[in-house]
């Protein structure tokens, strides 16, 4: 029977006879066994849905039966045949017809059968598909919409029907009571006729008083019904309907202006470009408009359908419906998944178009037409990017003022959320592509290609600008200066550094990339980063102090070539430390992420992936979490809503982690959470490293063959679960323990590698120990372990002499070698990559830590995953330390609770010694003061405005000016923490006190905007006015060649200013070439298409630079007011922090890069001198004084 299914016995017995006897069909089939290729032949018999199989054909007892309704039968081929046997035996069995019957649900393996002769099986096919009710079921499902269908019909009617039945009930008491009053009016009638009678005869007095009291009865009862619709036009309910329909009227005359800008953007762009691309020489081809426009035509026809129902609904105004409409255009919508989703691939497709002289004439040829009024191409393909986030705020606006007792209130709220879901799977297919379309536009940017980019696997971390020292011989540094210029010019290079792989080019004067020819692009499996040089290396002693202890190294060890080393200068000490916490992320992430696959591959039936797999808190949405489609860097996928309590799961899950989560959480952490919630679960999944791996996990990782002792460690009861501390080591000690100054990841082999997986080792940057080294610097003898590979080889030769050298590649097979040279062959001795990886960083320099000697730490997975959890709290520490140093500064007790943390880890006595390295440099980082003191602060600025006497206009040229405003405009930008850009604080009441430094920079902004127009202003004849305007475009376009856009939009944003723009007889004056330059500087800093022109400028230029901070505010603001911190079941919206986040990092990334501008105090005064400043009331006065206006 098939399973969770029972019958009464007897009841199954009859239904068997009857199938003997009245079958469908009955005969001899082959069944396959559980066992593999075992056939079994039994007498079959199908009655009605129930196939029964007996022994025999005169078996009266069935042996089985299975139930055939919603299964489905199909033929399979016949399984291939060994060569042993006559070959007449294996034609037979070739011949016979084999098929499988499959059933519709879950649990129940599928019956595979066989027969003699094809006709007969396929008579069985029928009859099993017959018996499976297939047809009927289809019918079922298509009857069972109908009735569904015709029920609703009629409850429809019922409802029209009570209706009706209500309104003639109404209809019939009002014709009563009409009744009734006519009755009334004409018994009236009889009793005033004797009174008309004789109204003639009445006195003329009387007949006036009847009069004014029939107007004062008329005038009251005027003047109650007037309170009354007052009363009513005053109700909050009369109110909420006004704003419902002018919330309609406007939302009409918007879909009004938008099928207009799709009528141009179709009739004014594409159809002309449809004809151009057929003439005889096109500008354009057909691929090429496809790829521009998209779907945007079906876009205009669906809106312009919906357009025209909204146009009849006001046509029955006051009472407006709208949510039939809104039902009709819902299922339509999904067109614009195509278009946003390829939005970016269009607008790149056009600017390569735009490079063809002919096509960029043509296309300003239909920009210039009268009904773009300005607007260029771009403009009108991004129209269609906004309009579902305005149908959702217009639908939220509109059920704000609806009643709950409205007739469409329902069914406007099922349209809402169905935009919020088609909203959301957009942005999840929009986030899914962003990291490609980046990885795409770098390597497009790069003349000769970058193969390694088009894997959907790279994520992007940071670029900048670092200088690359010459080559390196024999380890010594060759003797060149920083302050060189010609190192400067030409070792300067465009770094770009992904989770895989650590991009190094040169751009060239056309704004392209190129690779370098050697150690253009290193793989990070092969690098090892080395973060400070060895005290002990004199070279490396002059080399810090030449450079400033800007410098860092990587060394590059590729398996089919020469290692080389690459020294990288970084220009600042902040960006040092941004740009090796980045890559040592990254590195170890690699190690992790392999160092975990080993141990839970190692003498296991279990791989990581099924182990992630069979882990549902990781893939399936939950109460207290819900995934989206994309997936990270370690394919898990993305987290869009979830509980702070699941994401501080996935901050210290030992299994993976993804840099991107971890800079998306360290950015926005205290939206949701605080810093002491983060530390104190850091501080415990040091201590308790098995509560971070789910019992599911844990089970599948001690589930091994090989070894059975970790079967006691699921119930908690383990000694070892908990670390263990004891004293302080020596100084002595701790000071042999740490010998290692490089931290070295030597990932030669594929991660995916059964065996072989990883090989980690820990190389210094001095020689390695010998043989002959002194006793105190070598191993105990009982400690020394050597790795070999099972062929006898040349890396087993190297690794018997040297314990702490790699070589070029990882040996397959592993085992531990006792010192007297015997191998051992116990499978208790085997040793996995990831513990050759404890054993030889624990042999580099010392003896082996108390508490585990080699053995245990050999097949001891405790001790390989209690090292990964402390990896994970000391690489997250060094993250929140090195990036996010003002979240120490301004939290003393936080400080102190994380150097606690520290300290507590040193006193671990099983710490490795890059681990031990490690806790002390985030020591060494935590408890040192500023580290950018030789930069301006904001503070020393405003000292320089109150010294004495500054330079005037005239006596500073406009590289001096463009230098200075460029030097105060990057600090300025620079000092603005990075919380202030949380929480929208700029737009709130009390914005001073929440962003001071924020408001600091739109003040400064404005006042330097207010010194370039009172400058002008300052001029009574027109040449020094002319003369002072071109002067300032000088220097625009001077900070536009340093990258400072801030400072360009400042002189633009003045000279725009009415004051100034109505002057036409001093811009008479102006120069064509000015009026160009100045043209071109406006296009640039540009707010059409969000910003576009300066967004593509800032990614194709290298830092430093001072973008436009009202850009990113603008960004932000439009993340927080469209979507909620919280959902409504109280879950973290993550999905909004990681695109907070990301506009964060990017605003970081140019704040880290400095300016190597030198101050200049009286220009910087005259910059910052308020006394030059005149208010926009009296430059407007200026300007009329100047030149008044024309009579009209």
């Amino acid at each position: 029977m098939q399973k969770s299914v029972r019958y009464n016995e007897g009841h199954a017995l009859y239904l068997a006879f009857l199938a003997r006897k009245e079958g469908t069909k009955r005969g001899f089939l082959s069944k396959k066994a559980a066992e593999a290729s075992r056939w079994h032949e039994k007498w079959f018999a199908l009655y009605q849905n129930v196939l029964f199989y007996f022994e025999g054909e005169q078996s009266g007892r069935p042996a089985g039966m299975y139930l055939l309704e919603g299964c489905s039968c199909e033929r399979t081929p016949a399984p291939p045949r060994t060569s042993v046997g006559p070959a007449g035996a294996r034609d037979a069995l070739d011949k016979q017809y084999y098929f499988t019957v499959l059933f519709g649900h879950e649990g129940q393996k599928p019956l595979e059968l066989r027969c003699e002769e094809e006709k007969a099986g396929k008579e069985w096919m029928e009859a099993i598909h017959q018996a499976s009710y297939a047809d009927i079921l289809i019918e079922r499902e298509v009857l069972m919409q109908k009735y569904i269908h015709l029920v609703q019909i009629v409850e429809t009617e019922k409802i029209a029907a009570n209706q009706l039945r209500h309104q003639l009930e109404d209809q019939d008491t009002e014709i009563e009571r009409l009744k009734s009053e006519i009755v009334a009016l004409n018994k009236t009638k009889e009793r005033m006729r004797p009174y008309h009678s004789h109204q003639e005869d009445e006195d003329p007095d009387i007949k006036k008083i009847k009069k004014v009291q029939s107007f004062m009865r008329g005038w009251l009862c005027r003047r109650k019904w007037k309170t009354i619709v007052q009363d009513y036009i005053c109700s909050p309910h009369a109110e909420s309907m006004r704003k419902r329909n002018q919330i309609v009227f406007t939302m009409v005359e918007a879909e009004s202006e938008y099928v207009h800008q799709l009528y141009i953007l179709v009739n004014g762009f594409l159809r002309p470009l449809r004809m151009a691309a057929s003439s005889k020489k096109p500008p354009i081809s057909h691929d090429d408009v496809s790829s521009i426009f998209l779907n945007s035509e079906t876009i205009m026809f669906l809106h312009e359908i919906f357009h025209q129902g909204l146009k009849a609904r006001l046509a029955n105004w006051p009472t407006l419906i709208l949510a039939d409409l809104f039902d009709i255009l819902l299922p339509m919508l999904n067109i614009y998944q195509e278009f946003v989703r390829n939005h970016q691939y269009s607008l790149q497709v056009l600017a390569n178009c735009k490079q063809n002289r002919d096509f960029d004439k043509l296309l300003k040829q239909y920009e210039a037409n009268p009904a773009c009024e300005g607007r260029m191409l771009e403009t009108f393909l991004t129209y269609p990017m906004f309009q579902i986030p305005r149908y959702i705020i217009t639908l939220h606006e509109l059920l704000a003022h609806t009643p709950h007792e409205h007739v469409e209130r329902k069914s406007l709220e099922f349209a809402k959320s169905k935009l919020e879901e088609l909203s959301r799977v957009m942005h999840d297919e929009v986030s899914d592509t962003e990291n490609i379309r980046k990885n795409l536009a770098i390597e497009r940017m790069i003349v000769e290609g970058c193969d390694i980019l088009l894997d959907t696997s790279q994520t992007f971390i940071r670029q900048g600008s670092l200088i690359q020292v010459p080559s390196v011989e024999r380890g010594k540094l060759s003797k060149v200066r920083l302050g060189s210029l010609s190192l400067k010019k030409e070792g300067e290079r465009q770094c770009f550094l992904f989770t895989k792989h650590f991009l190094i080019c040169t751009r060239s004067s056309g704004g392209k990339l190129h690779l370098l020819k050697t150690g253009g692009v290193l793989s990070l499996i092969e690098c090892t980063l080395i973060e400070e040089p060895d005290a002990s290396d004199d070279d490396s002693k002059g080399s810090g102090h030449m450079f400033g202890h800007l410098d860092f190294k990587i060394v590059v060890e590729p398996p089919d070539a020469a290692s080389f080393t690459v020294v990288l200068l970084a220009p600042s000490r902040q960006e040092k430390a941004a740009w090796m916490s980045d890559i040592s992320q990254c590195v170890d992430n690699i190690r992790c992420n392999g160092l975990m696959t080993v141990v839970f591959e190692e003498n296991s039936k279990v791989t990581v992936p099924h182990m992630i797999k069979s882990d549902a808190r990781l893939h399936k949405d939950d109460t207290d979490i819900c995934f989206s489609k994309t997936l990270n860097s370690c394919k898990v996928p993305q987290i869009r809503y979830a509980s702070v309590e699941r994401l501080l799961e996935r901050l210290t899950d030992l299994r993976f982690l993804s840099i991107d989560f971890l800079n998306t959480f360290l950015h926005t952490y205290r939206i949701f959470t605080t810093a002491t919630v983060v530390l104190a679960k850091l501080s415990d999944i040091y201590k308790r490293p098995f509560t971070s791996i789910p019992v599911r996990s844990l089970e599948l990782f001690f589930a091994t063959s090989q070894n059975s002792r970790g079967d006691h460690l699921v119930d908690g009861k383990s000694p070892r679960l908990c670390r263990k501390f004891s004293s302080p080591p020596p100084l002595a000690a701790s000071r042999t323990s740490s010998p290692v100054r490089a931290r070295k990841l030597s990932l030669t082999s594929s991660l995916n590698s059964r065996i072989g997986a990883l090989d980690l080792t820990t190389s210094s940057s001095s020689s390695c120990p010998t043989a002959t080294q002194s006793p105190a610097a070598s191993p105990p003898p009982h400690t020394a372990a050597v790795l070999e590979s099972a062929p006898a080889d040349r890396a087993g030769d190297s690794a018997e002499l040297s314990p702490c050298r790699s070589s070029p590649s990882t040996p397959r097979h592993l085992r531990y070698r006792q010192p007297g040279g015997q191998v051992a062959d116990s499978p208790h001795c085997s040793v996995s990559p990831a513990s050759a990886f404890a054993i030889a960083t624990a042999a580099a320099g010392h003896g082996s830590p108390p508490g585990f000697n080699n053995t245990e730490r050999t097949c001891d997975k405790e001790f390989i995953i209690r090292r990964t959890a402390t990896n994970r709290v000391l690489n997250v520490l060094r993250h929140w330390v090195s990036k996010h140093a003002q979240d120490f500064e301004l939290n003393n007790e936080l400080k102190m609770n994380v150097l606690n943390l520290l300290e507590e880890v040193l006193r671990d006595p099983d710490l490795l010694p890059q681990e031990r390295k490690a806790t002390a440099n985030i020591l060494r980082a935590l408890s040192q003061d500023d580290q950018d003191d030789i930069h301006l602060k904001l503070e020393d600025i405003i000292q320089m405005a109150d010294c004495p006497k500054a330079e005037c206009f005239e006596s500073l040229s406009a590289m001096e000016l463009a230098e200075q405003i460029t030097l105060l405009d990057h600090i300025v930008f620079r000092s603005i923490p990075y919380e202030e850009f949380l929480g929208q604080g700029w737009m709130k009441l009390d914005k001073s006190e929440r962003t001071p430094y924020i408001m600091k920079t739109s003040q400064h902004f404005n006042e330097m905007s207010n010194l370039v127009a009172s400058q002008i202003m300052n001029y009574a004849d027109i040449s020094s006015r002319a003369n002072a305007i071109e002067k300032w475009v000088a220097v625009a376009d001077i900070c536009r060649c340093l990258h400072n856009y801030n400072g360009v939009l400042e002189i633009t944003s003045a000279l725009n200013r009415s004051a100034i723009y109505r002057l036409k007889k001093t811009w008479a004056k102006v120069s064509k070439q000015t009026k160009a330059l100045m043209e071109k500087l406006q296009k640039t800093v540009s707010s059409e298409g969000r910003f576009k022109n300066l967004r593509e400028t800032l990614k194709n230029c290298n830092p430093p630079a001072v973008p436009y901070l009202g850009m990113y505010l603008t960004d932000l603001a439009f993340i927080e007011e469209g979507t909620p911190n919280f959902t409504e079941e109280g879950l973290v919206n993550f999905s909004k922090m990681r695109m907070i986040s990301h506009i964060i990092r990017e605003i970081r990334q140019f704040q880290q890069t400095a300016y190597r501008i030198d101050q200049q105090p009286k220009v910087i005064q005259y910059l910052l001198d308020k006394a030059l400043i005149i208010d926009e009331d009296t430059l407007y006065e200026l300007s009329l004084k100047i030149e008044p206006r024309l009579p009209a």
